[in-house]
């Protein structure tokens, strides 16, 4: 039996078929040399190709109501294997989401979640896969801290004594006192969209799940990166920013050329941080920097960066200015209660699948970093 999606290719070619056979029909007629026997063959044709097309159309209408009443009555079967049974929950939440119909209380169960009120709150299990691997990468998740707490409180430093004076660095012991030694990550709402068509939405659920994660994941990551490197912070998202100059303030170092300012960076840093620190920038400063020192010497050019900047370094086009140090000090938490909804972009008729989640970044210690600039 040919699936929902063949039936449409074949009505689309039977429906170019007649449209060719009636202009045909129109060029011939009205040419005298046309005989009243090769119209008759053409008009014969027509009708065969329109009763084809009508039996094809029948039978799509009918298998497309089958599914779509397969889809309102809901398919979520308690598979035997624990994978497919989170995955066939998760199809379940996506479809009963954009049909507009409350999710069953068994998916809900399938995939891990407390709640069985039907309350619209996006289950652990999903909202973890969201933010766990993206497609579209934030480098910056190879660096900075991850995690999925609510209300989450956090002490700035991992150890303390009983002396205050045990911290070495004087501009740490500045911002503690200045700041407080305690970091409270807040609730930043955004929401994240995905197209979802009717062939992935009829299709397998490992297809639409794979499709769906996938875009929210990527989504999610963008605007991770967005956040931590904006230039100019949205109001109340100043403090994500390692470039914002009113709640972060991180201390920038500047230099004849990007290279010094780098080292100087590097060096300016405390020891404490040094060990771990890391170089993120653009790839074009950093192209722009071996061109300096080579002058000319092809061998610079295969060199690793670690090698010439003394750092390891991440490339993020995002990083216009770049960032040096201990990238454990920035945090990246998420509150899991996200709420999930169905929307239609009105430009193009797609369906979309809507993801409102709650995140925070904090940059526990801007003492742990430097930026790195160009004296003007």
């Amino acid at each position: 039996m040919k699936t929902l999606f063949e039936l449409k290719q074949d009505m689309a070619t039977i429906g170019n078929q007649i449209k060719k056979t009636n202009d045909d029909i129109t060029q011939k007629a009205a040419d005298p040399k046309t005989s009243m026997d090769e119209l008759n063959q053409l008009n014969q044709t027509k009708g065969d190709l329109q009763q084809r097309f009508e039996i094809i159309k029948n039978q799509h209408d009918q298998l497309e109501a089958e599914q779509k009443a397969s889809l309102a009555k809901g398919n979520f079967t308690d598979s035997s294997d624990p994978k497919q049974k989170v995955i066939d929950a998760k199809a379940e939440l996506i479809r009963k989401t954009m049909a507009k119909e409350a999710v069953p209380t068994d998916v809900y169960q399938a995939l891990g979640d407390d709640s069985t009120g039907g309350g619209k709150f996006l289950p652990k299990t999903v909202a973890n896969d969201i933010i766990s691997d993206p497609v579209v990468k934030n480098q910056l998740r190879g660096l900075s801290t991850i995690t999925s707490i609510a209300n989450l409180e956090i002490p700035k430093v991992t150890f303390t004594l009983d002396d205050d004076d045990f911290i070495a660095d004087k501009e740490t012991a500045k911002e503690l006192k200045a700041t407080g030694d305690t970091v409270s990550f807040t609730r930043n709402k955004f929401k994240v969209f995905t197209g979802i068509s009717e062939t992935i939405l009829l299709g397998t659920n490992t297809n639409l799940v794979t499709t769906v994660e996938a875009n929210l994941q990527s989504g999610v990551a963008t605007k991770e990166r967005k956040v931590a490197f904006a230039t100019a912070p949205k109001s109340g998202e100043e403090h994500m920013s390692f470039y914002d100059t009113t709640v972060v303030n991180i201390k920038k170092i500047e230099a004849a050329d990007m290279y010094k300012a780098i080292k100087g960076a590097i060096a300016d840093l405390h020891e404490d941080y040094r060990e771990n620190a890391k170089i993120v920038m653009r790839y074009a400063d950093y192209l722009e920097i071996v061109e300096t020192l080579a002058n000319g010497n092809a061998t610079l050019y295969t060199a690793q960066p670690e090698q010439i900047l003394g750092k390891p370094v991440i490339f993020i086009d995002a990083a216009v200015t770049p960032v040096i140090g201990d990238f454990s000090y920035s945090h990246f938490n998420y509150d899991i209660n996200a709420l999930y909804e169905q929307d239609k972009d009105v430009k193009t008729g797609i369906n979309l699948f809507v993801v409102t989640a709650w995140f925070d970044h904090r940059i526990k210690l801007a003492s742990a970093f430097r930026l790195a600039a160009v004296s003007k």
